[in-house]
């Protein structure tokens, strides 16, 4: 049975001494930085010894953590998330799982599955030099008073901390793991440890973040150093984030294995006696990465598969956005039938094998996720309150690399009967309900899953390929090449992000695509989320009236742009609406030649939706003759008229297909002549629709 890599004993002993030790000049055993340095900001270092049951799905470990006051201000509490907590009957995620209408309900608890119950209970906690501090620990539940929800508890600290101090708390918990649920928990012998451990919010912003977790929420976290030890018996293969540093092999039939990790933001692990390794190698800019995949026996084909695509992946984003810097990356092959899946952490990431997938789900599924390890694992985003910075971003760039790894047409799907590239499956998610939120609405106060989903993902991606298409691709890998190297490894916020793509536009003459000038706005001026329409007094210049002796920055005629689709809920939906192509002279009688009559044509273009985007329309003459216009699109419709030897063809808006923000292209052209455009979109629609429900089913446990 293939095993981890072991160390000497001595050297795991000796771990702890040599990692306080580090000094610049020493190579770190888990990043490639360059010179040594910390590449993070880290707040927390862990340090935990657990020790898991595989029979009863049962985790005792303790916990040292030391915490660093680099907020600037005097701390008096410090809140914890404990995530396992809500997977009780009376948590907010359960809540807000089972809904019926739209209304929350709350669950019975006796007639709750016993299997289905998580928790997280923490027995002791004591702080150097305090001593035990069990007491002055209570739940609290910020976003919706839910006095059952546990999923948050705050320590009140015995003495204030002032900034720059630090206090080492050390802590025993207990975990109960529930059956596999919203990619944690076991099924089987296979278990994911994932949110498992007690974890400090971060002070944010001058306030404490620490939301409680929601059925539609992920994570947020500081980074950390992270030194751990997982005892288990001897016939599970662990993949964790982080390096391994050791084995030791117990008396007792059970071994330990020691990790470490440096920068990152979480940890997490999976266990399973049924794995098979095959490790693979990639040479990065700043050196080398191991890929460490652990598939199941039963998926023989798995480990190659995902061999192949994160080294393909690792290589464009390597290109694209920047260097990985870690020494390993790790995929997780999930037993079949559980809710763990496609999911990331920081170094590691769960994939998947669905044995009724469309051509590409294995790649789709490792791509996305490894994704994830630039835009929330380094870029790392506030997930509660600005999901779409890392869902959306990482679509819409999982559709860049596909495409170009494995053909932008055939990413999806790539039959001989049919075939589909990744657009038109995260456009479908957004186009089902394109008004209900704006992509900036904090994750858990979304109308629903399908809205959050839909929104979050589907509508965030395509945003950004429109937005592509008004600035140009290179421009735009420009700025998200820049926003990646300039915001890892710290917290960032949408508008840093929109201030970014702004800042290269204008750099590169892209800033006035839409027309209008670049001007300037203060930097307390920023627009905030509404619904209403965003129709500037000057045409498209962003407009905004600075206060006196602010800040002045540029700003774009993006601006516009960014209120609507990123702020707002506008619809955009432009259609030909009526075309026609009359004998100018109708009343002679019509010669010979038909060449010589003249034809007034008159095509009407109408905006339905409340979403203003310049577009270009393109005409098609019976001679020939195509010509192209440009309508700014601030009135409901416009006609354009011509006088000349032939008769209109054809009128497409948006012919070359970059505002694909469009919520339906069925009504983008009118054509007199037979064309097969209508049949390959209702054709890409049904693939499309394909894919949703073989997605829909990998959900069912």
């Amino acid at each position: 049975m293939p095993r981890l890599h072991s160390f000497p004993v001595a050297a795991v002993l000796l771990l702890p001494l040599a990692l306080h030790a580090q000094t610049t000049q020493q190579p770190s055993i888990a990043t490639n930085s360059p010179d040594g340095k910390p590449l993070s900001t880290r707040v927390v270092a862990y340090n935990i010894d657990a020790k898991l049951d595989t029979g009863k799905k049962t985790l005792d470990a303790t916990e040292t953590l030391t915490y660093k006051n680099l907020t600037g201000q005097t701390l008096t509490s410090i809140p914890f998330h404990l995530y396992l907590n809500a997977f009780r009957p009376e948590s907010t995620f359960t809540r807000e799982t089972h809904f019926t209408g739209g209304v929350r309900d709350s669950v019975d608890e006796s007639g709750y599955p016993s299997e289905k119950l998580g928790s997280i209970t923490i027995s002791h906690i004591e702080a150097d030099g305090y001593g035990d501090l069990t007491a002055a620990m209570h739940f609290i539940a910020p976003d919706d008073n839910n006095a059952e929800d546990h999923t948050v508890a705050e320590l009140t600290l015995p003495h204030p901390l002032a900034p720059n101090d630090s206090i080492t708390f050390r802590l025993a918990f207990h975990d109960v793991f529930p059956l596999s649920v919203a990619r944690n928990g076991w099924k089987r012998d296979f278990i994911m440890g994932g949110q498992w451990y007690p974890k400090p919010g971060v002070f944010w912003h001058g306030a404490w973040n620490c939301h409680q977790y929601h059925s539609t929420t992920e994570f947020f976290s500081d980074f950390a150093t992270f030194r751990v030890s997982l005892t288990l018996p001897r016939r599970y293969l662990v993949g964790a984030s982080g390096v391994p540093t050791g084995e030791v092999i117990n008396p007792n039939n059970t071994k330990t294995l020691s990790f470490y990790g440096e920068d990152i933001g979480d940890f997490a692990w999976a266990a399973s006696p049924n794995f098979t390794i095959t490790d693979g190698n990639y040479l990065s800019s700043l050196g080398p990465v191991k890929i460490h995949v652990l598939a199941l026996a039963a998926h023989p084909k798995a480990g190659p598969r995902y061999l192949d695509i994160i080294q393909k992946t690792l290589a464009q984003f390597d290109q694209r956005y920047g260097p990985y810097p870690y020494k390993i990356v790790t995929v997780i092959d999930p037993e079949p039938g559980s809710e763990i899946g496609g999911m990331e952490y920081p170094t590691l990431f769960t994939g998947d094998t669905s044995w009724y997938e469309p051509t590409h789900i294995t790649e789709i599924a490792a791509e996305h996720e490894f994704g994830h390890q630039y835009w929330y694992g380094m870029v790392a985003t506030n997930e509660f309150e600005d999901a779409w910075l890392d869902e959306g971003i990482n679509s819409y760039t999982e559709v860049n690399v596909l495409g170009a790894i494995l053909g932008p047409n055939t990413s999806v799907l790539d039959r001989s009967y049919a075939s589909a590239g990744d657009y038109e499956n995260i456009r479908l998610e957004y186009t089902f309900e394109p008004d209900f939120d704006p992509v900036t609405r904090w994750a858990f106060k979304f109308r629903d899953f399908n809205s959050y989903g839909g929104i979050t993902y589907g509508k965030s991606a395509t945003l950004l390929a429109t937005l592509e298409g008004i600035i140009g691709r290179d421009t735009m890998d420009e700025a998200m090449r820049t926003y990646f190297l300039r915001y890892r490894f710290t917290h960032p916020t949408t508008e840093d992000f929109l201030r970014t793509i702004e800042e290269v536009a204008i750099k590169n003459g892209r800033a006035t695509a839409l027309g209008g000038t670049v001007i300037n706005r203060a930097a307390q001026t920023v627009p905030q989320p509404d619904t209403s329409p965003f129709i500037p007094q000057t045409g498209l210049d962003a407009v905004f009236n600075a206060p006196a002796n602010s800040q002045v920055i540029p700003i774009s005629s993006l601006r516009p742009y960014f209120h609507q689709a990123v702020y707002g809920t506008q619809v955009l939906d432009y259609a030909v609406d009526q075309v026609s192509s009359d004998p100018l002279k109708w009343w002679l009688p019509e010669p010979k030649d038909k060449k010589q009559i003249q034809y007034l044509s008159t095509a009407y273009l109408r905006r339905k939706g409340d979403f203003v985007l310049p577009v270009t329309a393109e005409f098609a003459f019976d001679d020939g003759t195509r010509l192209r216009e440009h309508w700014d699109g601030l009135d409901r419709w416009t006609r354009f008229t011509y006088t000349r030897n032939a008769k209109i063809l054809s009128v497409e808006i948006d012919p070359d297909h970059t505002v694909l923000l469009d919520k339906d292209f069925f009504n983008n052209s009118y054509t007199t002549a037979t064309n097969n455009i209508p049949a390959r979109k209702l054709s890409n629609l049904w693939v499309s629709l394909q894919q949703l429900l073989a997605q829909l089913a990998s959900w069912i446990v």
